[in-house]
């Protein structure tokens, strides 16, 4: 089982998260919003995906990824003037600042 998809998901749900880390998929849209993130440092999930073209729910599943794994971390909540909610900020962890953070 995979943690891409909930305990509880149909199988299929399942199938899917293994075959998006076996292609690779899953750890490229990392990379490519990590980059996002140190791109565009403070924006919401909503602002990175209009900045950089990516698609919203990608990026938006992708950043708890990068916060669990030290890459990026999830900042104080802003007013996203796309959406127009409070919701939290991302930031870059400098290089030599991957510890453990609070999130």
């Amino acid at each position: 089982m995979s943690h891409l998809a909930r305990s509880t998901d149909i199988s299929g749900s399942h199938e899917a998260a293994a075959l998006l880390v076996r292609s690779g998929r899953h750890a490229a849209q990392k990379d490519r919003t990590e980059a996002a993130v140190k791109r565009y440092p403070g924006m919401t999930s909503m602002q990175l995906a209009h900045a950089t073209g990516m698609d919203r729910y990608m990026v938006a599943r992708r950043l708890p990824d990068l916060a669990k794994e030290g890459r990026a971390h999830r900042g104080a909540k802003a007013l996203c003037p796309i959406s127009n909610i409070t919701v939290c900020t991302w930031w870059p962890v400098a290089q030599g600042d991957n510890y453990t953070l609070a999130v």
